[in-house]
């Protein structure tokens, strides 16, 4: 096991780094800490017969487990690996709760808000991997506490057994169209990292510094939403039973419930731009099992990994060196214009907007 490892990594890393030679350590600068360290190295496997444990929190669907950790199992037989699923910001608030005695190993699927706040309140380890620098700047944290796996952009979903594609709402302020009126469902904001950051960047859109006139605009959306649905598989049965036929929602999700699970959902890329969230990947800080949480870590951003994803599961990698050759026709031709966002405001005031609008603002449209 440990030899056929070796010769693994040994390909992935002459694969990885230019002139097939591996690159010199780098400072790391730990959070909170003064002294530099080099670049940490994926984790050796488990001799035979030794068996670890993994704990991951995580936001993902099981669409995407059932790919990933089989083959995970295949590689590490020794590694049991437990999920434990729920939102994104429901896995900051348990992880944060368990600083003292960490419970979990490794974050999966995390909004670039939920894991910046992470990372700032040191609950994140810091740990270079060996594709460090295939994950440009702008998606993963300069102190190597989290990365980006893949970017989600927000969209417009729609029930298309109901509305045709030019019936849908084409861009974020048409949603505010009478018409739509008891026609959206919502999944439930706060405990969602992509709704956070969708009803965030609806804020900001309207001007940050002046906060009101994006509540203003979330408060004539909640007058037209039916509903707050409790979790994804609620808002896939409304929209299924025509209960609403319209949401916002994460163009992967859209796609993996249209395309895999027959569901009657497309979107529009709404023509202003989308918010194009970053889902991504720590290790939490004093995890019980380091060394499978970083090798987990690493298979799950190989290229391998990351282009069956993208074929089978619709993912697009925040890795740039995936060739197109590997990339579905779709993914390819689809242009994701980004809003113009500052994720550093978003995410310092996201708490603070994401509480106005449950106290102030859902429910209170209609009245």
């Amino acid at each position: 096991m440990q030899g056929i490892f070796a010769s693994s990594l040994a390909l992935t890393v002459a694969a990885c780094s230019g002139g097939g030679q591996q690159a010199a350590p780098a400072d790391n600068n730990n959070s909170g800490g003064s002294g530099s360290q080099p670049a940490a190295q994926p984790a050796t496997p488990a001799p035979s017969g030794d068996p670890q444990k993994l704990v991951i929190y995580t936001g993902r669907d099981k669409n995407i487990f059932e790919v990933v950790l089989p083959k995970f199992k295949e590689k590490y037989p020794n590694i049991e690996v437990e999920t434990l699923e729920m939102g994104a910001q429901q896995i900051l608030e348990r992880v944060r709760a368990e600083k003292a005695n960490p419970q979990a190993d490794f974050w999966w699927g995390g909004t670039q808000s939920a894991l910046s706040t992470a990372a700032n309140e040191g609950l994140l380890e810091a740990y270079k991997p060996t594709f460090s620098d295939k994950v440009p700047d702008l998606y993963k944290d300069p102190q190597d506490r989290w990365y980006g796996e893949m970017l989600l952009p927000e969209v417009i979903m729609y029930n298309k057994d109901v509305l045709k594609p030019e019936e849908a709402p084409q861009d974020w302020d048409e949603l505010l169209d009478p018409k739509f009126k008891d026609k959206i469902v919502i999944r439930n904001v706060l405990p969602s990292g992509t709704m956070r950051t969708i009803y965030s960047a609806m804020i900001f859109r309207q001007g940050a510094d002046t906060p009101e006139k994006g509540y203003d605009w979330l408060l004539k959306l909640d007058a037209n939403t039916k509903e707050y649905t409790q979790d994804p598989t609620n808002l896939y049965l409304k929209l299924d039973r025509q209960e609403g036929v319209i949401s916002l929602w994460n163009l992967q999700d859209v796609l993996l419930q249209g395309k895999k699970n027959n569901h009657p959902y497309d979107f529009i890329y709404p023509k202003s731009g989308a918010p194009i969230l970053v889902d991504g990947i720590a290790v939490v800080k004093g995890a019980k099992n380091m060394d499978a949480a970083k090798n987990f870590m690493e298979f799950l951003m190989s290229p391998e990994m990351a282009s069956q994803l993208a074929k089978e599961r619709f993912q697009f990698p925040a890795r740039t060196d995936i060739s197109k050759d590997d990339l579905p026709d779709f993914m390819k031709n689809l242009e994701l214009k980004p809003m113009d966002l500052n994720w550093d405001v978003m995410a310092a005031k996201e708490k603070e907007w994401m509480q106005h609008w449950d106290e102030n603002i859902k429910g209170k449209g209609k009245k």
